[in-house]
């Protein structure tokens, strides 16, 4: 019998024990990702130490009037390429319902990364929302690491808009897609 330490070191998925059998704990990870930033790649792989998968869902229509700068396929071309070594994370697109996307995928978590009390007033209501639509399904907030409290990217792509070097917010890949995406 294998141990759960040497199935975690090698990437193979860790069951948890529940009450009435084994079961994979799957988390998602809802947003945009309009572009990944180092803040969103913090928060999805600090999941792994709960869940055995965590699902970077990408989704189609944003809750929020936004003018993407990528495309769906584009965001999940960056972020297929950032995640390249984690075998535990899968990314892919969604339209429709969260929790009945989140059932679809057995999924027992949402995750929300919270950099400030003024995200918190959204995410609480959107989180109360999905609980009365599916109250089996719990949102976990994380806070990112300090060094990207303050990072959004929206902000990210404001600043590399206007000629701004966003290098140290954002991975390599995202950074060349950018670069290239702005200076065209």
């Amino acid at each position: 019998m294998r141990s759960r330490s040497a199935d975690r070191q090698k990437g193979r998925p860790v069951t948890r024990k529940s009450a009435s059998a084994e079961r994979t704990v799957v988390a998602i990870y809802p947003g945009s990702f309009d572009p990944v930033t180092l803040g969103h790649e913090d928060i999805a792989r600090r999941c792994l130490s709960f869940a055995d998968q965590v699902i970077i869902a990408v989704t189609q229509h944003a809750t929020h009037a936004k003018k993407p700068l990528f495309t769906v396929q584009e965001r999940l071309e960056m972020l297929r390429e950032v995640f390249a070594g984690e075998k535990r994370i899968a990314c892919t697109a969604f339209d429709g319902l969260l929790v009945d996307f989140a059932r679809e995928r057995g999924a027992r978590f949402v995750i929300r990364g919270l950099r400030a009390v003024s995200d918190f007033e959204y995410e609480f209501q959107m989180a109360q929302m999905n609980r009365e639509l599916s109250a089996d399904l719990e949102t976990l907030f994380l806070i990112p690491d300090l060094a990207f409290s303050f990072l959004s990217a929206s902000l990210v792509r404001e600043v590399a808009s206007l000629g701004g070097d966003v290098s140290r917010f954002v991975s390599q890949p995202v950074f060349r897609r950018l670069e290239k995406r702005l200076r065209a």
